[in-house]
């Protein structure tokens, strides 16, 4: 073949690829009607999955089961200081894999918004910020200042290049169909003064300078510059509606439920307000609705911002930390998902009629080319209803919302859950035999405490900072550790009268949180942690000072780094001083004080176990590990064992009760925080949840009395199959005596579906239906676990479900007469109950 010939052949596949390359690109624009798609109105339904609060083996089965459920769309932040740790030092490896991240999206044949920020708040570390950015000489953060603005520029340009250089936006045949710069600027812009309408408008401009063929939004941002869209954020945006008229209805983020904190309760929000939620939104003309979270996940690492937020990201979402689904919040936001899309052209093009039916009650009406769509609402938190509608009645629950596809026969409420609910439960590894925890065998090792020798000088390779002013830990640190060493030397004078043997002396420190420990000549003296959300405490301790030099070593530590509100960034944390020795005398004279804050102070970030390499799997140089007597309930340890993968698919987690605080690692990769030993208070917790009425985070909440977070996920593709290393360091103090792994998988399924309905009941990772406790077709009261048969009842229902679910993983029970038998009772709905076993 000769050269011109392949020239031939090149150009013309080069042809090809630019044509199929421009055929697969797909216009994004929007009216006040919604999102369009190559000038068809679409209706959006989203859902927020965070890909470093998860791990690339999880990223398919996760976007899998979203689209299962009924979404659309896949929403996520873009999160700066995972990708930047340090300045232009980029890390897009593993779960920071953002473009594979997108590619599954894509794949699955789902869109994605794709919120840049780069602030994202999200309840993470420094809300997202590199805490470099702190200590760049000059900078304000968040506002009209040169130095954050050429910073935050630089990143948002680096994403958007690097999306655009995958093809990865609508425009290019990508799933990205909308963007997001900055994040809930509106609700803290007034702070910042005219510099924030400015920053405002400059994030604005800088977004759309960089083409990208998609719309931009901000959310919470009722001002934003056209053409950027505004969104509502929030449990409830059906009443909000865009300042611009033209623009449509966007609510991006739809909170699921909450997060928890170290030492509160657990929230939790029903399925049925949720849906409730949902249903009013797009009742009242949204377009788009984006679940926040739809899979919460886990803060691995020190990722876990607030401060004291935990490292289970769980959020109460149709997906659980793990990845498991979520019942009966996942089925039933499904079944509402299939309904609300079955009406998407006339929703999207049909000429709403509202109407006010009086006691709460409210009907719409979406007519298009002779069909209609109807809603019946009612917002009364306390009273079932009826309401009468073109000469027929319905019955509608308080605080829901019912759907007539064709303003005739109701297919779905918000308020009667056809779902399955599957009570979860956690199972021992029973990997070959190998029975936990009598199999964990244990070694320990202590963590070397810093001091300064009588010279001065910290002993050992480390790097430190030296200073004569107690400085804020986001300095010292720069956002590598949550642990930060200030050492210095104080000589006793023992003979000076003021300082007596009849004294006593104290050691008093005033911190900015949010925990601090304290050493004098190598021996510990105590620790403290700030409680109730008051992070700026006083530390006092007694303490014994020999004649001449002593080492004192104080340890500040960080439990996650501000994320939210005006000026979070300057918000000091760590040992702020003073820091005083005080000689209090016993007979009530005035104490002697002694202000050493302004002394030489020798600061050292992070743990001497962490620059060892204890913690890593196969660390870089042999360490000796004691395996004689145990040693527990001591502070500042070090523990390690091994263990054999659990078999099966169910996810994994390890139960660190009995233990204290501290840091968790995984075949050398760290699973985030743990602090077993901070209980939630005994009070606050709901003996019966009513979703009816407004939520908010401390409604229907568990948990009392218990650990915020006993549990810590350990995914699978973390795991090999033998000789998985779990390495702990305990802070507080703690036995790893009653450490173990376990699975989590689905224990027990229900169900209390209406006639009319599809009801699937489904176990978990390839376990079958092994018991039916229960079945009832007719009026079956009670609920799970406590079901009984009502005064109308199928004798032949036990039967059916048997012979339908039991060896199997999976069935399928049409909610009827023919399935079940012909009933007699004065009823208008017959429900069908069911207790089985997995």
């Amino acid at each position: 073949m000769g050269f011109s010939a392949i020239v031939s052949i090149l150009s013309f596949a080069i042809i090809l690829i630019l044509s199929f390359s421009a055929s697969s690109a797909y216009d994004v624009s929007y009216d006040e009607r919604g999102i369009k798609i190559d000038g068809q109105r679409k209706l959006l339904i989203s859902g927020s999955i965070h890909y470093p609060r998860s791990t690339p083996g999880m990223w398919p089965s996760l976007i899998k089961k979203s689209k299962e459920g009924g979404l659309n769309t896949i929403e996520t932040y873009v999160f700066w200081n995972g990708h930047e740790p340090q300045p232009r030092q980029y890390d897009f490896s593993g779960n920071l894999d953002l473009v594979r991240f997108i590619k599954i999206i894509r794949d699955e044949g789902l869109y994605a918004i794709l919120r840049i920020g780069p602030y994202v708040c999200a309840e993470w570390d420094y809300g997202g910020f590199p805490v470099w950015l702190h200590n760049l000489p000059g900078i304000a953060l968040r506002t009209n200042n040169e130095v954050f603005k050429k910073e935050m520029q630089t990143f948002t340009a680096y994403i958007v290049e690097l999306m655009k250089s995958e093809g990865l936006f609508a425009s290019q045949g990508g799933p990205i169909i909308l963007a997001q710069i900055e994040n809930e600027y509106g609700n803290v812009q007034w702070a910042y003064g005219d510099d924030g309408k400015k920053y405002r408008d400059w994030c604005a401009q800088i977004a759309e300078d960089f083409r990208i063929g998609v719309p931009w939004i901000m959310c919470q941002q009722d001002d934003a510059p056209s053409p950027i869209l505004s969104a509502c954020n929030g449990y409830y945006c059906d009443q909000w509606n865009p300042r611009n008229s033209s623009n449509p209805k966007i609510w991006t983020e739809n909170w699921s439920g909450w997060y928890m904190d170290w030492g509160n309760r657990i929230p939790r929000r029903t399925a049925e307000d949720l849906a409730f939620a949902v249903a009013r939104f797009y009742q009242l003309g949204g377009s788009l609705q984006n679940y926040y979270m739809y899979h919460g996940g886990t803060n691995f690492g020190k990722t876990a911002g607030g401060p004291y937020i935990t490292t289970s990201y769980d959020y109460d979402a149709p997906l659980d930390e793990y990845g498991n689904l979520r019942q009966p919040k996942w089925g039933h936001l499904k079944n509402l998902h299939e309904t609300l899309m079955s009406i998407e052209e006339i929703l999207l093009y049909g000429e709403r009629t509202s109407m006010d039916y009086q006691d709460n009650k409210f009907v719409t009406i979406y007519a298009y080319q002779g069909k209609r769509s109807c809603f019946f609402a009612s917002i009364d938190e306390n009273k079932d209803q009826t309401l009468t509608f073109e000469g027929k009645d319905y019955f509608l629950p308080a605080w829901s919302v019912s759907i007539l596809p064709d303003c005739y026969t109701e297919v779905y409420n918000t308020a009667k859950v056809n779902a399955q609910t599957s009570i979860m439960v956690k199972r021992p590894n029973e990997a070959d035999d190998f029975e936990e925890p009598y199999d964990l065998v244990w070694q320990w090792k202590e963590e070397k405490i810093p001091r300064l020798n009588e010279n001065g000088i910290l002993k050992g390779n480390f790097n430190f900072l030296v200073s004569n002013v107690l400085m804020d830990q986001k300095r010292t640190t720069n956002g590598t550790s949550d642990y930060s060493w200030i050492l210095t030397n104080y000589v006793h004078n023992a003979s000076d009268p003021q300082w007596g043997n009849d004294k006593d002396i104290i050691l008093h420190v005033h911190t900015d949180g949010h925990v601090v420990h304290a050493f004098v000549n190598g021996r510990f003296y105590g620790s403290q942690f700030a409680e109730n959300g008051h992070f700026e405490f006083i530390f006092e301790k007694s303490i014994k000072l020999k004649q001449g030099n002593n080492a004192i070593s104080l340890l500040g530590g960080t439990v996650g780094l501000a994320n939210y509100g005006q000026f979070f960034d300057t918000v000091r944390v760590g040992i702020r001083g003073p820091v005083k020795m005080i000689a209090r005398s016993k007979n009530g004279e005035p104490d002697v004080v002694n202000n050493i804050s302004s002394y030489r102070w020798v600061y050292k970030t992070g743990l001497i176990g962490v620059d060892q390499g204890l913690h890593q799997f196969q660390p870089r140089y042999l360490h000796s590990w004691n395996t004689d007597k145990l040693q527990t309930n001591r502070p500042f340890i070090w523990y390690k064992t091994s263990f054999k993968a659990p078999l099966g698919s169910d996810p994994v987690v390890v139960d660190l009760l009995g233990l204290g605080k501290g840091v968790a690692w995984i075949n050398g990769r760290s699973i985030g925080r743990y602090w077993p030993k901070y209980s939630a208070s005994e009070e606050g917790c709901d003996i019966v949840c009513d979703y009816r009425g407004a939520y908010k985070p401390e409604k229907c909440n568990i948990g009392c009395g218990k650990p915020s977070q006993r549990y810590y996920h350990v995914p699978r593709d973390w795991l090999k199959g033998e000789d998985n290393q779990l390495v702990l360091f305990e802070e507080l103090g703690g036995n790893p005596s009653l450490v173990s792994i376990q699975t989590v998988t689905v224990g027990t399924v229900c169900a209390n579906a209406y006639e009319g309905h599809t009801l699937e009941l489904a176990c978990h990772a390839g376990s079958k239906f092994s018991d039916i406790k229960f079945a009832s077709f007719g009026l079956p009261e009670g609920g799970c676990g406590h079901f009984r048969n009502g005064v109308c009842h199928s004798e032949k229902t036990l039967s059916v479900v048997q012979q339908a679910c039991l060896g199997k993983e999976r069935c399928v029970l049409q909610v009827n007469e023919d399935a079940f038998g012909s009933l007699r009772c004065n009823a208008d709905t017959y429900r069908l109950a069911v207790e089985a076993v997995c």
